[in-house]
């Protein structure tokens, strides 16, 4: 339509009458937007915090003095345009050991139909972060309703720390098959004996089948992703504080799953208990 009235002096109307477009469409100018102070902002950030990525530059950018409301996607487009993103090499942990003299268990979970809460319990462990250490994280997890039974926060990666995680879910729940990796946290004597002298019956994946514990890999990613990678933790007091509230007051009673209706764990357990209750009263 330009062309048409700067070559052939068109009539503006008419042309786009022709064209079967609106006349704004003639006037319009397209341009990009001012991104020079949020540019200034990220380099801000990056300056204070060097090893931010785009998610935590993201919510650095929504918080004061900021104020900014920004998706991810746009901030990661544009830390890249700023060389802003330059992974470090980073120190990385091995949470299972399956090399040791402990005895192996089969996979009793595998194709089993769960269908009440605490037929099955899963567990795991993962590394986190905090500013001048790593700590470490078990949590024990029941498949049927999601619901977190227990969990446990250490400064090392001993026995006690699945041990405490498990006697914190036997306080007020049993399981009748306890599933997990080949790990040596899960297959020493004393976290064997603790199952055995509840009468809960061991199960664990197969050695380098990571698929075969996965209710456990799939919250440990949630945690790590709504949680972890989203909290700065300043020391271990306030990453036990925070992960606590996010596991216990977050993901057991407000966070909703796909997988129970969209329902929290605590509210699909309570359905589950009152509908046994409706169908064994006289």
């Amino acid at each position: 339509m330009r062309g048409l009235n700067e070559r052939y002096d068109y009539p503006k109307r008419e042309g786009c009458q022709l064209l079967d477009l609106p006349r704004s469409s003639f006037y319009y100018r397209s341009h990009k937007p001012d991104e020079s102070q949020l540019a200034q902002s990220l380099k801000a950030i990056a300056g204070q915090f060097p090893r931010y990525g785009s998610r935590r530059a993201m919510q650095q950018l929504r918080r004061a003095p900021y104020g900014y409301w920004i998706g991810r996607f746009r901030v990661r487009r544009l830390m890249r345009q700023l060389n802003l993103l330059q992974p470090g090499r980073r120190k990385r942990f091995r949470t299972t050991n399956s090399q040791h003299p402990y005895p192996r268990y089969s996979n009793l979970v595998k194709g089993l139909a769960i269908t009440h809460p605490d037929q099955v319990w899963v567990c795991d462990i993962t590394y986190i972060r905090l500013a001048q250490e790593f700590v470490f994280l078990a949590v024990v997890m029941d498949v049927y309703t999601r619901a977190i039974r227990g969990w446990n926060l250490s400064k090392t990666l001993d026995g006690r720390l699945t041990v405490d995680a498990l006697k914190q879910g036997l306080q007020d729940h049993m399981p009748q098959i306890h599933h997990s990796d080949q790990g040596i946290q899960y297959a020493a004597g004393e976290y064997v004996s603790l199952l055995r002298s509840n009468h809960v019956q061991i199960s664990m994946a197969a050695q380098g089948e990571p698929r075969e514990n996965g209710y456990a890999e799939r919250l440990m990613r949630t945690i790590k992703e709504e949680e972890v990678d989203l909290s700065d933790y300043q020391n271990f007091a306030d990453a036990l504080s925070q992960i606590g509230h996010f596991l216990e007051d977050v993901y057991n009673t407000k966070r909703i799953h796909s997988s129970l209706g969209y329902l929290t764990p605590l509210e699909f357990e309570i359905a589950y208990l009152k509908t046994q209750s409706e169908q064994t009263s006289p």
